[in-house]
């Protein structure tokens, strides 16, 4: 399945077309690739399903041959979830959600910023409209700031930690326009990522840098009505004071 004794910083995407499926992998990683890899039901019936985050965009965590994939469909949000639930207008399959995220994680991984390498999309076109789905390598080790606020667990230095590491992906010029704290991930030694770039991309100098931190204030403030524990301004201020000290040692 996997070339496991063979690994490159820098992916090499290839194409693989079926009917009306298009799939996207990298050759550095795989000699090939099938459709059926992005159906949960070909890893629930060998057995390889090792869990499942529920949620929009809900993930399945499955074993292949030599590592964990994480397996999400795209779903959509906000108001056209109410009468759509993944279907996308069809603009080319450069434009698709899928391929514009793996690509962009392949570009940040080769940068070496922390996201998780991605494995393959794939498209499915129907007409003027399509389905998505991406696999990417599962963070041995990681949890959601999420999962840990619900747990009632305290980050303490940690937010100073993901501020620095914020203000990596902007100084990358890396907009992660939906950031919260369930694509934030914290492993066992401390390091922070970032996942779910869907609606990421490459941007130069602006104000949307501001809207990410923003919309992640937003973000904790609503987990804090969700656990009933009162919103911390000293956290945001450990945030603040990473970030800044970031671009203090970058500079």
């Amino acid at each position: 399945m996997s070339k496991s004794n063979r690994a490159s910083c820098t992916a090499e995407p290839a194409i693989k077309r079926v009917g009306h499926r298009t799939v996207l992998f990298d050759r550095a990683l795989l000699d090939d690739v099938f459709s059926e890899w992005f159906e949960p039901r070909y890893w629930r019936e060998r057995e390889r399903i090792q869990g499942v985050a529920a949620g929009r965009g809900s993930a399945t965590f499955v074993a292949a041959e030599h590592e964990t994939w994480v397996l999400r469909h795209y779903h959509r949000g906000g108001f056209m979830a109410r009468f759509v639930d993944d279907y996308y207008i069809w603009h080319g399959l450069n434009g698709t959600r899928a391929f514009r995220e793996w690509r962009l994680l392949a570009e940040l991984h080769a940068r070496g910023l922390p996201v998780p390498r991605p494995i393959a999309a794939r498209v499915c076109r129907y007409g003027l409209s399509y389905t998505a789905d991406i696999l990417t390598a599962y963070l041995e080790g990681t949890r959601s700031v999420d999962s840990m606020l619900h747990a009632g667990e305290s980050l303490g230095d940690q937010w100073q930690v993901i501020g620095g590491t914020l203000r990596e992906f902007h100084d990358d010029g890396v907009d992660h326009s939906d950031l919260n704290v369930r694509n934030i991930l914290i492993d066992n030694e401390g390091r922070v990522f970032l996942i779910d770039f869907d609606k990421g991309r490459l941007r130069g100098p602006g104000a949307w840098k501001q809207g990410n931190l923003k919309r992640l204030q937003r973000s904790l403030r609503k987990t804090a009505l969700e656990t009933g524990i009162p919103y911390d301004e000293e956290v945001w201020r450990r945030i603040e004071a990473g970030y800044e000290r970031r671009a203090y040692s970058s500079a």
